[in-house]
């Protein structure tokens, strides 16, 4: 496994315990509610949750709709065991590499992606397995970190010496021109001072 994703691995294992309310996942909470608003807006009945922690989001988006498939992955068993005990086996959870999802193609009307993406050191490989496992017209969302220019080449050098598995902050450029090799309309906006929310959709 690369260097990356086993720091991430083992990151995550260990803040999964604390992860619902603890400073370490208070980022990724802030982004809940914009994500569910989102979704709000998109009919959808099978969801990939990418990078999916505790499973919250998954338990939100079950709550105001029952009927939904929900599946979650994530590289750290440690977080997968806090989402089954949330979850009960109201969702599908697997350990597994975002760069080879296990599902077949054009399984989601959805996937999501909360607080993961600047953790992937081949996001183009992860972008090219999304669009695979969605269906056409389906609907790539993202939220992640965003810092201003030289905020964000502090943070970049900082994150090549990281033991935790973060990997890169991308600008809105660089972010939409990614998005854009895969999918169309996609759109990029601010979320707060320090995140961002992308959306592109596959081709019908």
């Amino acid at each position: 496994m690369d260097q990356n994703k086993e720091n991430s691995k083992a990151a995550f294992d260990r803040q999964a315990a604390g992860y619902d309310q603890g400073t370490c996942g208070q980022h990724a909470r802030s982004l809940y509610p914009l994500l569910l608003a989102k979704l709000a807006r998109i009919p959808f009945h099978t969801a990939l949750d990418l990078g999916c922690g505790t499973g919250e989001m998954m338990r939100l988006l079950l709550e105001a709709d029952p009927g939904r498939k929900l599946f979650g992955l994530d590289l750290s068993e440690e977080m997968l065991s806090v989402a089954r005990a949330k979850l009960q086996g109201r969702a599908a959870l697997k350990v597994g590499d975002s760069e080879r999802l296990p599902y077949p193609d054009g399984m989601f009307d959805v996937v999501y992606c909360n607080d993961s993406f600047h953790h992937y050191p081949a996001p183009e490989k992860v972008l090219g397995e999304v669009f695979r496992v969605l269906r056409p017209g389906g609907t790539f969302l993202l939220g992640d970190c965003w810092q201003p220019p030289v905020g964000r080449a502090i943070m970049n050098v900082y994150m090549r010496h990281s033991k935790t598995g973060d990997v890169k902050i991308y600008s809105r450029k660089e972010l939409t021109a990614l998005l854009a090799e895969y999918f169309h309309d996609v759109t990029w906006e601010r979320a707060g001072l320090t995140a961002c929310i992308a959306l592109g959709r596959k081709g019908a």
